[in-house]
């Protein structure tokens, strides 16, 4: 049985937890609640690729990404950001949706899960 690694916990949840090869980063948003959705999008990725690195992995890793949107006319401008972001010959599985976020100044939420290690 794989050992199982909570990381930056609260009562609530785990930011990131290990099991395996793999890291489950929890939903992350946007502290500064008053950025545009380019700079909620920069934000967030950040806060991805830092959990990432704190879990041993990184965005090369990265295996699955789900990305809220507050409203789904932000999709482009997001993608700006996120395609920047992203190395293209990395590219997750990824679902973009619409959806009500828990604060009505969340503009984006962003969940990932990836690989930390290689397979042998």
């Amino acid at each position: 049985m794989s050992n199982i690694l909570r990381l930056q916990k609260s009562p609530r949840m785990s930011q990131v937890v290990v099991a395996g090869d793999f890291a489950f980063l929890s939903g992350q948003v946007a502290d500064n609640l008053q950025g545009t959705i380019q700079e909620q999008t920069a934000e967030v990725l950040h806060k991805v690729e830092s959990l990432l690195l704190e879990a041993g992995s990184d965005k090369s890793r990265l295996l699955s990404i789900n990305i809220w949107l507050s409203d789904i006319k932000h999709f482009d401008a997001m993608n700006d950001i996120y395609e920047t972001w992203l190395d293209n010959s990395h590219q997750p599985t990824r679902a973009c949706v619409q959806s009500t976020l828990a604060d009505p100044n969340y503009l984006i939420e962003i969940k990932a899960t990836a690989l930390i290690r290689d397979q042998e």
